[in-house]
């Protein structure tokens, strides 16, 4: 990095963190510190949704996916507007009319404080696990860039996000989100601009394009039907839709962020709003992945993206060997680029025959250069059996750093980071409302003051940021984190997305079976997960399903008991 991308990133970090504590300034009580004093306009919560779920993971890792496995991940979202919908009629009038502060109070209304503690606490378990990945994403950047300690590098960004959120709480929050969405775009579509300009001479967009499809990178769409398979238009939107409906509808970081509105209907166009934008958006995200996919088709790739790793191998013992499959890399590149422009003329020809035969050949190419690839992993492995095999995630930051402009280089570092902390200080000042108003202020002390409550729940961020910090350290070991966090997630969103959709539909099952019946659901979802192949967007219509399916099978006996 030079001087001018340092100074664009320092100035965006510092306007970030400066912004949120001057805009978070004047909380009294809880209700201003968590809900904004309920006075946000729907554009706030579009923004501060989308930033929320929009995470540097899905800046950092989401064009790597694309570029290592095409962009089916986008069926992934297929179920969102779907949710957003049933949210719409369902959820926000519910919230709205008993002015809770969060998704959680609804269930001790609905059933009694046992099941709201236990929903509490699987929403507690999960998303904290995910704000620490939220923090490891980004320090990924300066540990590749300057060779920082990630240790170090986590702990840098997590203290700036606390920073803001500790101090100023959701309106804080909410505010930075709009600024940081603005960063976060702008940044993404400058780095595409950078991909299509550095296309070699000859090669258009479109031919790009067709190339990344005859490769099998734009496979957005697929409807065959498998257990297995993660992503398909079957699980995007059944397994999907259980998905969303549980993060958007039960999620406390999501929750939050629409209870701010100042009226259902602000809530509702934020939310469906976000069923609309978010599909294209990150259509858009994963197609910049294919494109770098099309671009180093011609630019000589790494023969692995995460450079510490490449710096491990060349000062161990296995240099030599190493250094001479780089160079048999290097040649089966130069073959497979020859093999690509031999299939733009024979594109440029629309001779189906001739882009047959080409596209033959390239695959060819390209499956020789993967092997000498992979045996090069293998040495790595050999030489650190810890390391992690998948480079996925340092895939674009490695084009950033490499192929863009000083300032620019700077803009897009500062977008990344922004998308994380705009999802940490969501997700933290979540966590924080659920601790203080589920569990503390109901369960542990329930007639504090106001301010008493207050500086409760501003320890209460810090605490959870540092929780989030810990678990940063072991990220490493998660591979793509896009996928990580989305596993992680649905490990827990089936059952408290079943025990939601008990109270709201089915008033004839209780307290206890609904109870118990998330318990064994959660259990269910734990065996798919340890001794299973059932891909993991399946584990959220297996839960939610199962909560209802044990609460029915259980609330005969329930009624027995107290008959």
């Amino acid at each position: 990095m030079q001087t001018l991308d340092w100074i664009v990133l320092s100035a965006s970090l510092i306007f970030i963190v400066v912004y949120g504590v001057w805009k978070g300034r004047g909380s009294e009580d809880i209700t201003g510190y968590f809900l904004a004093n309920r006075s946000m306009r729907w554009y706030t919560v579009l923004l501060s949704i989308m930033a929320t779920q929009a995470s540097a993971i899905t800046f950092l890792s989401a064009p790597g996916q694309a570029y290592v496995d095409g962009m089916r991940f986008v069926q992934f979202y297929f179920g969102l507007p779907i949710g957003m919908v049933i949210l719409s009629i369902t959820a926000i009038p519910i919230y709205h009319r008993l002015k809770v502060h969060t998704a959680y109070e609804y269930l001790e209304n609905r059933f009694d404080l046992k099941t709201r503690t236990l929903a509490s606490l699987l929403f507690l378990a999960g998303r904290g696990l995910a704000a620490g990945l939220t923090i490891y994403a980004p320090a990924l950047i300066f540990t590749v860039i300057l060779g920082w300690d990630i240790h170090w590098t986590n702990l840098i960004i997590g203290t700036l996000v606390i920073i803001y959120t500790a101090s100023g709480g959701t309106k804080a929050v909410n505010w930075t989100h709009f600024y940081q969405m603005m960063i976060i775009m702008f940044g993404m579509f400058a780095a595409f601009f950078m991909i299509v300009i550095n296309l070699p001479d000859g090669v258009s967009l479109l031919e790009a394009t067709h190339l990344a499809g005859k490769l099998g990178r734009l496979n957005a769409i697929d409807f065959g039907f498998d257990w297995n398979n993660r992503y398909n238009i079957w699980s995007g939107i059944l397994g999907g839709m259980f998905l969303q409906l549980s993060y958007f509808g039960t999620d406390q970081s999501q929750v939050q962020r629409y209870l701010t509105g100042e009226s259902i209907t602000q809530s509702r166009l934020g939310l469906l709003l976000n069923g609309i934008v978010k599909i294209p958006m990150q259509f858009f995200i994963l197609f910049i992945g294919a494109m770098l996919f099309a671009f180093y088709q011609f630019e000589a790739p790494p023969v692995f993206f995460n450079s510490a790793e490449i710096a491990k191998v060349q000062a161990s013992d296995h240099a030599r060997e190493y250094n001479f499959l780089e160079v048999q890399y290097k040649q089966a590149h130069e073959q497979k680029k020859l093999r690509a422009r031999q299939m733009v003329l024979a594109l440029q020809s629309e001779d189906e025959k001739n882009i047959t035969a080409a596209q033959q050949h390239l695959l060819r190419a390209d499956a020789d250069a993967q092997e000498i690839r992979n045996k090069a992993i293998a040495l790595m492995q050999k030489n650190d059996p810890g390391m992690d095999p998948k480079d996925t995630n340092y895939i674009f930051l490695s084009f950033v750093t490499k192929y863009l402009p000083a300032g620019l280089v700077g803009l897009i570092i500062a977008a990344i980071i922004a998308a994380s902390m705009s999802s940490t200080s969501g997700e933290l000042n979540a966590l924080a409302s659920t601790s203080i108003v589920d569990i503390y202020k109901r369960m542990l002390r329930r007639k504090g003051s106001d301010r008493h409550y207050l500086t409760s729940s501003k320890i209460a961020t810090v605490l959870w940021g540092i929780y989030a910090i810990l678990f940063a350290e072991y990220a490493s070991r998660l591979g793509s984190l896009i996928e990580a966090v989305n596993i992680l997630g649905s490990l827990t969103y089936g059952p408290i997305l079943g025990i939601f959709l008990v109270g709201f539909y089915f008033k004839k099952i209780g307290a206890n079976a609904t109870f118990y019946g998330a318990f064994l659901a959660e259990a269910a979802v734990l065996y798919c997960f340890f001794f299973t192949d059932i891909a993991f967007l399946w584990y959220n219509p297996i839960g939610c399903l199962g909560v209802i399916f044990f609460a029915y099978l259980l609330q005969p006996m329930f009624e027995t008991q107290t008959s």
